[in-house]
């Protein structure tokens, strides 16, 4: 009887194991990709104003930067998203030497490896102010890096920028 409940109790939290194994969150899964989203300002400052020759969507950014030692990565083909669908693909070339960066900006401008900045070419808001999600995604679809946020939760200072990966 001891030995049948002891084998009950190991199936059990075997079970329980391989449970919480199967239904790791999403984000476990970021570990496998070099690049990963370092933070966001996903609140610009000011006045939120989408108009693209006086607003601040420039002033939204999120930094990728490339975590290997060893990789070159080339962001061509690398899509952010965010939770309701809007997206950005990175359109050309963009290497990211291990441990260089790349700041993702809205707005228009001129993209540049020299200044490490891509931008949207597009004058809205991507990311929300209260609470979103931030999807990056491999040009294989594959997932690299995903992080969901809240002001409430994650921006404790209030300044509008969360941090994800140091």
């Amino acid at each position: 009887m001891r030995i049948r409940l002891t084998l009950a109790a190991t199936a059990t939290a075997v079970a329980a194991t391989l449970a919480v194994v199967i239904a790791a969150p999403a984000q476990a899964a970021e570990y496998s990709s070099a690049l990963k989203i370092k933070g966001a300002q996903y609140d610009a400052p000011g006045r939120d104003s989408n108009r693209c020759a006086t607003g601040n969507s420039k002033s939204e950014y999120l930094t990728v930067r490339n975590y290997s030692r060893t990789a070159k990565v080339n962001l061509k083909g690398y899509v952010v998203k965010d939770a309701t669908g809007n997206s950005f693909t990175f359109p050309s070339n963009h290497y990211l030497e291990p441990g260089d960066y790349v700041k993702l900006r809205g707005g228009h401008g001129t993209d540049s490896d020299a200044k490490n900045v891509v931008y949207r070419q597009n004058c809205n808001f991507i990311w929300n102010n209260d609470k979103d999600t931030i999807y990056l995604y491999k040009p294989s679809g594959a997932h690299a890096d995903t992080h969901a946020y809240t002001r409430s939760r994650d921006d404790r200072d209030g300044n509008g920028y969360i941090t994800f990966h140091g």
